[in-house]
């Protein structure tokens, strides 16, 4: 395990998050002293200054699994894994948004205010080791998210993609909180700790029923945060709705932290009753996987697109949840960091859409891409090819690997779905390349000049491109991630 050079104190684990909540409080008075064309131009480089040193924290510190707050909170090395993947996610919208933002003039300094809080729910998220943890967690990520979508108050589809998000999210939360009082009603506990180790096989009349239907309201709570089929409804329309620079946020980072949240809850409280669990998330794998790649078919707006490619994704990464092992969990993880980087990539190829100052979102025009802009038409190439599963980029081995988790736990007809949802997903995102490359060329798009954006684009192309050269690294996190991911420690949570 690395050792940390940070001091031994007790709070030593809190690091990443006592620093994003002194950054917010701090550039919350910082934005609100400046004028407002100044104070973006401040706040947005500093929020993405903190989000990277919490995530260098958390890279640094201590592994040894801990509770702290009264058994709340959880750090261990799944935590420091995803806790550095969602944070440098989250600085890395806020790069990409910069320019967008001051096109549209909505460059004010709440938005990455309200990113870096979204981030500290995340890190949260990702350390809960309780159901009341879980919750607050997931709500203080949830509730800034739910602005950053209305934030274009001058658009009418940008507060009614808001509104339709937080009416949504807040029936989503309902179900999740319901869930975890059933749970606490039949166990007693809402300790991961205590329903580990006292509800497991072994323990007097097992998982009370009513504790199994609480689990199913948690996991479509869970889902909805996921955007996973049956609750993906909200998703095309906030992903059309929202800036794009928001939509780029939702779909990345907050997406790898719900995931990671529903491996904690399951792979750790709730790994020993798999069974109960198991075929719950194999169907929403299966749902999400199917509808995701067919519907993505009729679309001509690439926001929506992305959106059910997200979908797609997300029941991809699910594959290797409802396997229930710890290599089915080591695939979901670095399926969800190849899906970060491509994603992100993605999005920066389309906040780069711009004629004449205004940003288009239609297919269509990407036509002749590839005549008018050589190096965004081959690095847009290169993320649709990385969504497809071509190898041999990063998107192949996701796949690949998650599908041979699936196999290995007897999922055989999960695993083939998957692989056929994959052929028929791959047909929209390869006439994307076909537009760029065969067809006649469009107007010109003005070349954005934002080095956050050109940046940030061209390092998740290298990332993508480069991950089958050097992938060793991240399967080590990623492995020790999942091997940290066991029984919790003790925590009286009642």
């Amino acid at each position: 395990m690395p050792t940390s050079p940070l001091p031994d104190l007790a709070l030593a684990p809190l690091l990443p998050e006592i620093v994003l909540l002194a950054a917010a409080l701090v550039l919350l008075v910082v934005g609100a002293l400046r004028e407002r064309a100044q104070a973006a131009g401040i706040v947005a480089p500093l929020a993405v200054l903190a989000l990277l040193v919490a995530a260098a924290i958390a890279g640094v510190l201590d592994r040894t699994p801990q509770t702290l707050l009264g058994g709340h909170f959880r750090f261990d090395a799944m935590a420091a894994f995803l806790k550095v993947v969602v944070l440098v996610g989250a600085a890395a919208c806020i790069l990409l948004g910069g320019a967008y933002e001051e096109d549209e003039r909505i460059d004010r300094f709440e938005l990455p205010l309200l990113a870096l809080l979204a981030g500290l729910g995340m890190s949260l998220m990702v350390s809960a080791e309780s159901l009341l943890g879980l919750y607050m967690a997931l709500e203080l990520q949830s509730l800034p998210l739910y602005v950053m979508a209305a934030f274009h108050r001058d658009q009418l589809r940008s507060t009614e993609a808001g509104l339709k998000y937080f009416v949504l999210g807040a029936l989503a939360s309902g179900m999740l909180l319901y869930g975890c009082s059933l749970i606490y009603g039949f166990t007693g506990t809402l300790s991961f700790a205590a329903l580990a180790q006292g509800f497991g096989p072994t323990s007097p009349g097992g998982l009370p029923t009513g504790a199994v239907v609480g689990l199913v309201f948690v996991i479509a709570g869970l889902a909805f945060k996921l955007a996973a089929v049956p609750f993906h409804m909200w998703t095309p329309d906030v992903y059309e709705g929202a800036p794009t620079s928001v939509t780029a946020f939702l779909a990345a980072a907050p997406k790898v932290a719900a995931v990671g949240l529903t491996l904690r809850l399951l792979m750790g409280p709730m790994a020993d009753w798999a069974g109960q669990w198991q075929q719950v998330v194999a169907l929403v794998a299966l749902a999400s996987m199917v509808l995701g790649s067919l519907a993505g078919l009729v679309q001509t707006n690439i926001k929506r697109l992305m959106a059910y490619s997200g979908i797609a994704n997300v029941g991809f990464a699910l594959v290797g949840v409802a396997a229930g092992t710890r290599e089915g969990m080591e695939a979901a993880l670095v399926y969800m960091v190849i899906y970060l980087a491509t994603t992100l990539g993605a999005f920066g190829c389309i906040l780069a859409m711009r004629r004449q100052g205004t940003y288009v979102e239609r297919i269509d025009e990407l036509a002749g891409l590839s005549s008018r802009r050589p190096l965004l038409a081959a690095a847009l190439a290169i993320f649709m090819f990385s969504l497809a599963g071509i190898p041999p980029l990063a998107g192949f081995f996701g796949k690949y690997f998650v599908f041979l988790a699936a196999v290995k736990a007897g999922l055989v007809w999960l695993a083939v779905a998957g692989l056929l949802a994959s052929v028929v997903a791959a047909y929209y995102y390869l006439r994307i390349v076909k537009l760029a490359y065969f067809d006649p060329p469009a107007e010109p798009f003005d070349v954005p000049a934002a080095p956050g954006l050109r940046l940030v684009t061209g390092l998740a192309a290298v990332a993508v491109v480069g991950f089958v050269v050097l992938p060793g690294p991240l399967f080590e996190a990623a492995g020790g991630a999942a091997a940290s991911l066991g029984p919790p420690a003790v925590a009286a949570v009642r």
